[in-house]
């Protein structure tokens, strides 16, 4: 889920857009699931997935890109400054 790069950490996502409410759910397959109330059109999904990844691993949105995945459910998250231990750790916290 997720590995170790130069510039930090980047994350396996799965987006569940349209949801009743935006959450991390926990690792499916492999990837963090992460539930947005957003619907995936214009941008919105991507959008409020890079402000729960952002508060969920106390970093600015400045820091995270979408490497993979820009119109797709599957989706590859950069953070930068992030290691991979710390971020587990950060995550695990936000899980709800």
């Amino acid at each position: 889920m997720i590995t170790d790069r130069s510039f930090g950490s980047r994350i396996s996502v799965h987006v569940r857009p349209r949801s009743s409410r935006s959450a991390i759910l926990g690792v499916r397959e492999g990837a963090l699931e992460v539930a947005l109330t957003s619907p995936p059109a214009d941008g919105a999904a991507n959008s409020e997935l890079l402000g729960v990844l952002a508060k969920a691993l106390d970093v600015r949105r400045t820091d995270l890109t979408i490497a993979i995945g820009m119109s797709s459910r599957n989706k590859v998250i950069d953070v930068n400054g992030v290691l991979p231990d710390e971020a587990r750790r950060r995550l695990q916290k936000a899980k709800r």
